[in-house]
């Protein structure tokens, strides 16, 4: 393994772009590598410039005049060729969000698929993640995870979506706007039941770091009377769907004996298929087994 002085800066002859991490509230989570890559490079892009630089002055690091540069959603697909040809020129570049990892709900997807494309390493130097964070304190299943990013802001929408993931069996993960929440944890508990696990983080490391959990029916029940739940930056983690047994193999053929008294053997397949979650085709040979009479 490679020790970190070979991932350094100083160390590279050509360009490169550096995704770093940056504290989501502690600063004492910026890593000593993220320091010295934000530090180093020869071009810094942030999402906004004005919260970057009290991170820089925060933790004691300068920068040249003019190399602390914008990049986000309303002038990234305008600015990726000028980054690029910088980077094949052998320039370093380091993209930084707001706080967390790049490109987890933030822009700089277009600059990465560019650099990639031309040929440019591109270097993760990981760090805080609200999500990641989020899913280990929820005390939910972090074996399997779905990231969500931040639900449609309108109802309708909202709803629509969450219905498209109801019978998702990962835990899902969510980012939520404070003015939205109460509105999103009503469709989250219409949607997916009342009884569904979830647990609500905000503020990850921050002064107020708060963590609630319960079911879907008892953080919308807690959200309404208690409006510091809703300030800050929030992170929802939902469990996945409960799969239902699959019935045994007596109780199949039960069902489809029943069916098979009433329907031909396609359609009794058919539905039984759908009772079951068991291919309608094994369905159809066992209503053929069962005497059933080949037809529509």
């Amino acid at each position: 393994m490679a020790n970190v002085a070979d991932d350094s800066i100083a160390r590279r002859r050509g360009g490169a772009l550096f995704l770093v991490a940056t504290p989501i509230g502690n600063l004492g989570d910026l890593s000593p590598r993220a320091r010295e890559t934000l530090r180093d490079a020869d071009v810094l892009l942030a999402e906004d410039t004005r919260h970057t630089s009290q991170l820089l002055h925060a933790s004691g690091i300068e920068r040249a005049a003019g190399t602390l540069l914008s990049l986000h959603e309303h002038n990234e697909r305008a600015s990726v060729a000028a980054h690029v040809e910088r980077m094949l020129g052998g320039a370093t570049i380091a993209l930084v969000s707001d706080a967390g990892t790049p490109l987890v709900s933030d822009p700089g997807a277009a600059l990465v698929r560019a650099a990639i494309a031309a040929d440019i390493e591109v270097v993760a130097v990981p760090g805080p993640c609200a999500a990641v964070a989020a899913i280990t304190l929820s005390g939910l299943p972090a074996d399997r995870f779905a990231f969500e990013g931040f639900l449609p802001a309108k109802h309708a929408a909202r709803v629509e979506a969450l219905r498209g993931r109801s019978r998702e069996s990962r835990t899902l993960v969510f980012y939520e706007a404070p003015h939205r929440l109460q509105d999103a944890l009503a469709d989250l508990e219409e949607v997916f039941g009342p009884e569904r696990p979830a647990a609500l983080l905000r503020e990850i490391t921050k002064r107020f770091e708060s963590a609630y959990r319960g079911t879907l029916r008892e953080l919308g029940e807690r959200c309404a009377r208690d409006p510091d739940m809703s300030r800050g930056e929030i992170v929802l983690v939902v469990g996945g769907a409960t799969q239902p047994e699959a019935p045994d193999a007596a109780a199949v053929q039960t069902l489809l004996r029943a069916l098979l008294e009433e329907l031909p053997a396609s359609r009794a397949a058919r539905v039984a298929a759908r009772v079951t979650g068991r291919p309608r085709k094994e369905l159809y040979d066992l209503a053929l087994a069962l005497g059933a009479t080949p037809g529509p």
